[in-house]
């Protein structure tokens, strides 16, 4: 059985997906990008605001399913240029505690959704 998970605290799909769904106790989300969702704009100033974008993004969804970045337990991050890894590392490092952070990897795509310069997906446990 799963639950779809909304939230209007993030942005709205742009495409026929849900912003996360809910299978027992674990929770998928789908990749979030720098779209603010009050505005639908991207936010893209600079590579550590459009990060910090992303995870408050994804800070909306896994509240949403009574979550938070505590019962994550894998993401993955796509970036379009290796070279911006050291800024989104250090951006994503102050929503998670070093002893207690995620399992993930970081790939870096040719391209993705918008031309953004990053999205982040995750998994959950409750």
């Amino acid at each position: 059985m799963k639950k779809i998970i909304s939230t209007s605290k993030a942005p709205a799909p742009i495409g026929p997906y849900n912003q996360a769904v809910l299978s027992g106790n674990t929770l998928y989300t789908s990749g979030q990008i720098a779209l603010h969702p009050e505005t639908g704009e991207l936010v893209m100033d600079d590579i550590k605001i459009e990060t910090k974008q992303v995870m408050e993004n994804m800070k909306a969804v896994l509240e949403a399913a009574d979550m938070t970045f505590e019962h994550v337990i894998k993401t993955s991050i796509f970036i379009s240029d290796m070279h911006n890894f050291a800024q989104i590392n250090e951006v994503y490092g102050t929503y998670f505690k070093d002893e207690t952070a995620p399992a993930r990897e970081t790939v870096e795509v040719a391209n993705l959704p918008k031309f953004v310069n990053v999205e982040i997906s995750m998994i959950a446990v409750k």
